[in-house]
């Protein structure tokens, strides 16, 4: 990660960092971003449970997540016992978890923590909302490759995806996810919505050649419209990246068809972040890992495990 890819990260206000799998080099990127704060205010928050020493779902290693002091964490009640910060209690949201209210905490000194924030988009707003009404200057979301996590893109206007050989061993296989991910993270945003409509899909986009639609637009509900000829030089507006759950080649033949693709909110994805080595035994060639996504994607793409050392010295 240059300077320049630095600073344009450190500009965004809201920052969410996607993994497409665990082991990603999502933490690292994190931590990258924590110490080179250079004494701005940064509030941060997960989507699930995240700063653990072993992971709870693969049993594995993993780096734990190092704030530095002043840092506002948003996290459920049971994860202060784990974090050894000094912790001021700012606020109270209310909002539930498995693991107890998400509080607001302020650390009074540079530590480790541990995450486990809301899960909604609407409360990620809120917390969001809360850190900036506390000093923060940038609201950073970590969280994992999900539904939520793009769901979650409606709050952050940058994002980072990171990606690596734990997702899957084929690197092919890990390469042409990674770009379907891409693709549908990128959205073009809609400069116009078109209005609701009762009447079916197909009946609006005859009519007005485009349409939004109001809930997932998934391969059965499109793949019968590519056969009828509907799908033609028309507009389909979705609300956000998470109701868009087509395969790679129903993407391709909408493509192919002249139909452009919208979504109601948008963000940018800054950079794909890459880790060639998986924690379940096998490792990629570096230098071919990165060149492939790199030819998939129009965003720089940076190796986590060769990038560590440059970004320390920045």
């Amino acid at each position: 990660m240059n300077t320049a890819l630095l600073e344009t990260v450190n500009r965004a206000k809201t920052l969410s960092i996607v993994g497409m799998c665990k082991n990603a080099g999502k933490t690292t990127v994190l931590n990258w971003l924590l110490r080179r704060s250079h004494g701005r205010v940064l509030g941060l928050t997960s989507i699930g449970r995240d700063g653990e020493s072993v992971d709870v779902v693969t049993g594995t290693e993993k780096p734990g997540i190092f704030v530095p002091e002043g840092t506002l964490i948003a996290t459920a009640k049971d994860m202060l016992a784990l974090s050894d910060i000094t912790q001021e209690i700012v606020y109270t949201t209310g909002i539930p978890t498995p693991l107890g209210e998400v509080v607001l905490v302020r650390a009074r000194s540079a530590g480790s923590v541990q995450l486990a924030g809301p899960s909604i988009t609407s409360q990620l707003r809120t917390v969001s909302d809360l850190f900036f009404s506390l000093g923060a200057e940038q609201a950073i979301i970590d969280g994992a490759l999900g539904r939520k996590s793009l769901g979650a893109r409606t709050v952050a206007e940058s994002v980072i995806l990171c990606t690596g050989a734990s997702y899957d061993m084929r690197m092919e296989k890990v390469v042409r996810d990674t770009a379907n991910i891409f693709r549908v993270m990128n959205l073009k945003k809609a400069a116009t919505v078109p209005e609701p409509s009762d009447l079916p899909l197909a009946d609006v986009l005859k009519e007005t050649g485009e349409a939004l639609v109001p809930g997932a637009l998934s391969d059965s509900a499109v793949l019968p419209l590519l056969k009828s000829g509907v799908l033609k030089n028309v507009r389909l507006v979705v609300k956000d990246p998470s109701k868009v759950l087509l395969s790679p080649d129903t993407l391709d033949k909408l493509a192919i068809r002249n139909v452009s693709l919208e979504t109601v909110e948008a963000a940018n994805v800054l950079c794909v972040t890459v880790n060639p080595v998986s924690a379940y035994g096998w490792k990629f060639d570096p230098d071919a890992f990165r060149r492939a996504v790199q030819a998939a994607v129009n965003v720089p793409v940076i190796n986590v495990k060769e990038a560590q050392h440059d970004l320390d010295r920045l």
